[in-house]
């Protein structure tokens, strides 16, 4: 397939399922081309028997935190389609164990996909996109990244250092007109949030996100769209907490909330 024409391109990494695909099927949606990498062959090439769009979404099977593979992913998206606009670096992993249980080898397992597969996806298309004369980075990190969290040492420090790397590339990248944005979910609803997270763990979630419920998938995609698109042309190097209120609330008190009486206050 050979489809190079003026339309827009996005790329998406972690794009087989959840946050990944419902940004794909955003920039389908705005008249992008789009490219899907993920390591997970089986369920990409499922999705895109589903979303059934051949002339305009291309899978592309790629372990982001191998050099060599994103080399030949890059290869793959220009031979297709031509030329890079965007790139949402989505792909992730996380390893929830106690600090002191996590082992060097889901450390690192955690930091390759993480931090090294943004960095590596950001310096081969980045690169692409300031040979064409610019175009968008948004980073997915994750509310675990700006504030700590029980059972998260490796994946909350993966998202810390993603933002911030965020900021590093938005720095340099913006001068050749590659604008570099991160957003940071809350808690989404996602196939593996429904797995994961049991009764108590949601009830304990509702309580401190003001808006008292988990986000969409396609919420997550609106704010990545925006981020790429001209009507963010100023914006570059920004954090977006896409999270209901959950890191504006602090350490919350859903004792007091609860004890709130509408349009009233409560004495503490």
């Amino acid at each position: 397939m050979n489809t190079h024409s003026n339309s827009r391109v996005a790329v998406v990494t972690g794009g087989a399922r959840g946050i990944g695909r419902a940004i794909g099927e955003w920039f389908l949606r705005h008249d992008y081309k789009v490219a899907l990498l993920d390591r997970d062959s089986a369920t990409l090439d499922c999705t895109v028997t589903e979303i059934d769009r051949p002339d305009n979404l291309l899978a592309v099977h790629c372990d982001v935190s191998d050099p060599a593979q994103v080399d030949r992913a890059a290869a793959e998206v220009i031979d297709t389609f031509g030329h890079v606009d965007a790139l949402v670096n989505n792909a992730g992993v996380a390893v929830f164990k106690p600090v002191l249980e996590t082992s060097f080898e889901e450390w690192r397992m955690v930091m390759a996909t993480n931090l090294d597969g943004a960095f590596l996806c950001t310096q081969a298309f980045g690169a692409l996109m300031a040979r064409n004369g610019g175009g968008a980075v948004v980073n997915i990190a994750s509310i675990s990244g700006l504030r700590a969290s029980t059972l998260r040492v490796a994946y909350g420090t993966s998202k810390a250092a993603l933002i911030h790397m965020t900021k590093q590339h938005a720095v340099e990248l913006g001068n050749v007109g590659v604008r570099v944005n991160v957003i940071a979910p809350g808690p989404v609803e996602t196939e593996m949030a429904k797995l994961v997270h049991s009764v108590a763990i949601r009830s304990d979630y509702y309580d401190t996100i003001p808006l008292g419920r988990y986000g969409t998938t396609e919420e997550m995609a609106n704010v990545v769209g925006f981020l790429c698109s001209e009507e963010a042309s100023f914006v570059n190097g920004q954090v977006v907490a896409v999270d209901g209120g959950f890191d504006a609330a602090g350490v919350g008190l859903p004792t007091l909330r609860r004890r709130l009486p509408e349009g009233g206050q409560t004495q503490v």
